[in-house]
């Protein structure tokens, strides 16, 4: 029996195998100096002034909201449609969390939509807004930059969908995880990402503060003595959320890679769209801002299942008998039995529940296997959709 078709899949070669094999030969293979080569390699990349890897996507994201001094109550603001990570931990963190409707195509939050979830609430008193780039494209950067200076809350780029994305500001490109636009990006180098480090993560920053706070959180709060290396202070309640030089070497390997890996992905993006876009009124793809460049981490197409009194249920297990695997990204937070929050309407959200599924997009993707992805939708829809 043939494998599934996965949504995502790292793609490792020979030479990230010698990388990491390589390492082990080191005299030390954690906080050793494969973690800076990396850091500054990506620093170069994303042109950033500070850049630090840690140990997951999430643990970034706690970084970052860590790095900003939110404490208990504070209010932030985050999209209802996102893996849960980032709710979790404000959760776990205390704070006061006001979920925002999306874009019904793009299952992302607009300033418009922040803008109607401040106004709603009533909010003063603002200290954070996460952004997250669904699928890897980068919309309304500046957007959330104008409502920032109007509300005086710091932005904390949920990137983990976008590393190697751009978007266009007055005519020039701008890096995701530049931080033109924002205080913090953080980054995911999970084996479905661009790049992966097997778990991993990015946080970037301008901010000579946020930075500091950053370092130190991520290894327990430890400043050690610059004379004695045995002597140390704490000086912040911190965690291990280290990435080893094991995972740096693999990091190092892989981006060297990373312009591959996402013309192939746009490659793929392009071919779905030719053969997909036009071929039924019940079936539709997202359409984004000609001013930014994605990274194509997914590729989302919207099925109008109401038409024809199906679900995106019934789609997934057709792609499963197929042998393909189709994914939801995501369920939308407030649906879940951890949800404690207050409880508003979020029309868009339930459209894009209802009709948005990710079909299999990555770099180990072929040709082959693309064609009966197509082949499979589009029976699907000639079958179900009259």
């Amino acid at each position: 029996m043939k494998k599934p078709i996965p949504y995502g899949k790292q793609f490792i070669d020979k030479y990230d195998q010698k990388s990491v094999l390589s390492s082990l030969n080191n005299d030390l293979i954690t906080t050793g100096p494969l973690v800076k080569q990396f850091e500054n390699q990506l620093s170069k990349y994303l042109k950033s002034k500070f850049t630090y890897v840690c140990s997951s996507g999430t643990a970034a994201i706690h970084l970052a909201m860590m790095s900003i001094d939110l404490k208990k109550n504070d209010i932030i603001l985050m999209p209802a449609i996102n893996f849960i990570a980032s709710y979790n931990l404000a959760i776990n963190m205390q704070l006061k969390i006001y979920l925002i409707d999306v874009d019904q195509y793009t299952g992302q939050i607009t300033p418009e939509t922040v803008l109607k979830c401040i106004k709603k609430n009533n909010l003063k008193k603002i200290k954070a807004l996460i952004v997250m780039y669904h699928g890897g494209y980068p919309q309304n950067s500046k957007g959330f930059q104008d409502l920032k200076k109007k509300y005086n809350f710091s932005i904390i780029e949920d990137a983990c969908h976008a590393l190697g994305a751009e978007y266009k500001y007055q005519g020039k490109l701008y890096k995701i995880g530049s931080c033109k636009h924002s205080d913090i990006s953080t980054f995911s180098l999970h084996p479905v990402k661009t790049i992966t480090t097997g778990e991993g993560g990015i946080i970037t920053t301008n901010n000579v503060k946020i930075s500091n706070n950053i370092r130190l959180l991520r290894s327990h709060g430890i400043l050690r003595s610059k004379k004695n290396y045995w002597q140390y202070d704490v000086l912040k309640h911190g965690f291990n959320y280290r990435l080893s030089d094991i995972n740096c070497a693999l990091g190092i390997s892989q981006l060297k890679k990373i312009d591959f890996f996402l013309k192939k992905r746009k490659n793929l993006y392009n071919k779905y769209k030719k053969y997909l876009e036009n071929f039924n009124d019940n079936l539709s793809i997202p359409k984004y801002s000609n001013d930014i460049k994605s990274s194509y981490h997914l590729f989302l197409i919207n099925i109008l299942f109401e038409n024809f009194n199906k679900n995106k249920d019934h789609f997934l297990k057709y792609l499963n008998k197929n042998n393909i695997l189709g994914q939801y990204h995501y369920i939308p937070i407030y649906k879940f039995s951890s949800y404690k929050g207050k409880i508003f309407n979020y029309p868009n959200s339930e459209k894009y529940y209802s009709n948005t599924i990710s079909i299999p997009i990555h770099v180990a993707l072929t040709y082959t296997e693309q064609i009966k992805i197509i082949k499979t939708i589009k029976q699907y829809l000639k079958k179900y959709s009259k």
